[in-house]
């Protein structure tokens, strides 16, 4: 700020709101949405409200039988069978205090948009990712995983109403979703 110094960095574009970090579908916008409701109700928001939260609805909430989201990109097949969606437009992120999550470790404001999926929703699978996301050893992997770099554009498209989530605010139900890299889209102080 002293020196006048400043940068453009890109943004994602989910319908008509911007976001900085994140958008998500499915299981991570049920646990954001479920902590606003304990929030409202006087709790206060801490890492170990999400993850109480997460572990609570991941046994007990979400459905983890039968996924019900698609990817669409133009000029690909579509990708069906996938439980949750996350969309970054950088790394690391966190719910969870000083504890970065990284599930796309190379999203970046100066790039496009980056995908994470999840196409197996087991308690072993899922225990594996989320050990990947949160350490330093890489990002997820495997056949249940989905992870695309540098999108301009994606559309998530949903067999059912499904949570939706924008930075960490619960938005509400959606079916349909499309999300864009809008380059270059603000100014900061850098």
């Amino acid at each position: 700020l002293l020196h006048g110094q400043s940068r453009r960095i890109g943004l994602g574009q989910a319908g008509d709101r911007y976001f900085a970090f994140n958008a998500g579908l499915g299981f991570d916008a049920e646990v954001v949405r479920a902590v606003e409701g304990l929030r409202a109700d006087g709790m206060p928001a801490s890492a170990p409200l999400y993850l109480w939260t997460a572990v609570r609805h991941f046994f007990t909430v979400t459905d983890r039988r039968h996924p019900a989201l698609m990817l669409e990109r133009s000029g690909r097949d579509p990708e069906e069978g996938l439980f949750f969606c996350i969309v970054s437009n950088a790394a690391p992120w966190t719910f969870l205090g000083s504890r970065p999550v990284n599930p796309s470790p190379e999203a970046d404001f100066d790039a496009g948009l980056d995908l994470f999926a999840v196409r197996k929703l087991t308690t072993v699978h899922t225990l594996s990712t989320l050990r990947r996301m949160l350490s330093k050893g890489g990002p997820p992997r495997g056949r249940g995983v989905l992870a695309l770099h540098d999108e301009p554009c994606l559309t998530i498209r949903s067999q059912r109403p499904i949570a939706f989530q924008v930075d960490g605010e619960y938005v509400g139900e959606v079916e349909q979703m499309s999300f864009r890299s809008v380059p270059r889209a603000l100014r900061v102080i850098a």
